[in-house]
C-alpha cells in the first residue's frame, strides 16, 4: 500500500461516519480512526514479519495529517474578528468560487447571504459538492483563493451576522 492509497482512505473516512478502519496487506497493518471532530488519525503498526525497507516507509504513511496548513490559514486573520462567524470547509478538496470558469462567482465580499445560499463548490474525488451557508449575514472576507486545495475544517469565509 503506498502513500496515495492511504491518503485516499483518509479522504473517504473523512466523508463518512465510520469511526475506525483497519487494513492488513502484505505484512503491513494500517488503522485509521476518527476523533469526534472528524480529524483522522493514521497509525501504521508493523507486524512481526516486517522487513527493513518497509519500516522506513511506515513513518511516511503516518504523515498525511497535515494539520499545520489549516492552522496557518486560520491564524492569518488577526484583525478584530470577535463578531464574525467563520464558514469552514466540511471536507478535503479543491475550492471553487463559481460553478464554471465562465460563470459568475457565487458570492463576493460585501454580498448579503441567507441560510441555504450556495457560497462555493468543493471538488473531492471528481464530485462537486455545493457548500451552503448555515447563517444569514454579509460576506466580510474570502479567505481562500479560487481553485486552491482546502483541508477539512479550514476557514473559507468570514461573515458578519
Amino acid at each position: 500500500m503506498d502513500i496515495k492509497q492511504v491518503q485516499e482512505l483518509v479522504k473517504i473516512i473523512n466523508k463518512t461516519n465510520i469511526a475506525e478502519i483497519s487494513i492488513e496487506e502484505e505484512g503491513l497493518k494500517i488503522t485509521i480512526k476518527q476523533k469526534e471532530d472528524a480529524a483522522p488519525i493514521v497509525a501504521a503498526a508493523p507486524i512481526q514479519q516486517f522487513v527493513q525497507p518497509q519500516v522506513a516507509a511506515a513513518p511516511v504513511a503516518a504523515t498525511p495529517t497535515s494539520a499545520p496548513a489549516p492552522v496557518a490559514v486560520a491564524a492569518t486573520p488577526k484583525e478584530d474578528t470577535s463578531n464574525l462567524v467563520t464558514i469552514k470547509s466540511p471536507m478535503i478538496g479543491t475550492f471553487y468560487r463559481s460553478p464554471a470558469p465562465d460563470k459568475p462567482l457565487f458570492v463576493n465580499e460585501g454580498d448579503q447571504i441567507n441560510v441555504g445560499k450556495v457560497v462555493c463548490i468543493i471538488e473531492a474525488m471528481k464530485l462537486f459538492n455545493e457548500i451552503e451557508s448555515e447563517i444569514k449575514g454579509k460576506i466580510v472576507k474570502v479567505l481562500v483563493e479560487d481553485a486552491s486545495p482546502v483541508e477539512y475544517d479550514q476557514p473559507l469565509f468570514l461573515v458578519e451576522p
